[in-house]
C-alpha cells in the first residue's frame, strides 16, 4: 500500500511582506508597546511627585518654552518626509526611498542638536531633586529613542546606497518610518509634561 504525498511550489512567491504580514512589523509594534509603557510609567511618576510637592518646580523655574516648542514643532514636520519614504519603500522605488530617508535623517539631526539646547534650558540638573531626577529621566528616555532610530536611518540609508539591495530593504524602511511615528507621538504628552504643567496652578 503506497501513500501518495502532495508538494506545494511556494518558488514564485515574494521572499518579503509589507504590513502585518511581515513578521518586522509585529515586531516593531511589539517594540513600540514596550516603550510606550516605560513611556507611560516615568509620566506617571512625574504627576505623582507633582501631587506630593508644595512647589512646582522644586527650586527653579519652569524649562524654557523655546526649544521644546520647536523641536516639537521639527519632529511634527518630519512625518511629512517620514511618510514619504514609506510610500516610496512599499511602491518599491529605490531613489524616491533614498531621498526621502536622506530628508528624514537630516529632520533627525536637527532635532538631537536642539535637543543639547533643551538640556541646557530646563534650569535643573538631574541630581537636584526629584523634579531634577524625573525631568531629566523623561528627556533621556525620549532621547535615547530618538538617538535609536536615527542610527537605524543612517544604516538603511548606507545599505540604500551600498547593497546587497533586496526587497527586505524597503520592508525595513516601511517599518523604520512606524517607529518614528511613534517617537512622534510618544513626544507629545512627554512635552506636555516637561513644558505645560510647571506652568499650571
Amino acid at each position: 500500500m503506497t501513500t501518495g504525498q502532495r508538494e506545494l511550489d511556494v518558488s514564485s512567491l515574494p521572499s518579503y511582506a509589507f504590513g502585518h504580514r511581515s513578521l518586522m512589523w509585529w515586531g516593531t509594534f511589539g517594540l513600540i508597546a514596550i516603550e510606550g509603557t516605560i513611556f507611560a510609567l516615568a509620566i506617571g511618576t512625574y504627576l505623582y511627585l507633582r501631587s506630593q510637592s508644595d512647589s512646582w518646580p522644586i527650586g527653579a523655574a519652569p524649562p524654557e518654552l523655546l526649544w521644546g516648542s520647536a523641536n516639537t514643532l521639527i519632529l511634527l514636520a518630519s512625518s511629512w518626509p517620514n511618510q514619504k519614504a514609506k510610500r516610496a519603500a512599499e511602491a518599491c522605488d529605490l531613489v524616491r526611498t533614498r531621498l526621502w530617508l536622506l530628508v528624514c535623517l537630516l529632520f533627525a539631526l536637527l532635532f538631537l542638536v536642539l535637543r543639547g539646547l533643551e538640556f541646557a534650558a530646563l534650569h535643573t540638573r538631574w541630581d537636584s531633586n526629584a523634579y531634577g531626577s524625573v525631568v531629566w529621566t523623561l528627556l533621556c528616555l525620549h532621547t535615547v529613542h530618538l538617538l535609536t532610530d536615527t542610527y537605524d536611518t543612517v544604516v538603511l540609508e548606507v545599505l540604500l546606497f551600498t547593497g546587497p539591495m533586496e526587497g527586505q530593504r524597503f520592508v525595513d524602511v516601511s517599518e523604520n518610518a512606524l517607529y518614528w511615528y511613534f517617537v512622534v507621538l510618544s513626544w507629545l504628552p512627554i512635552y506636555a509634561v516637561i513644558y505645560v504643567v510647571p506652568r499650571l496652578h
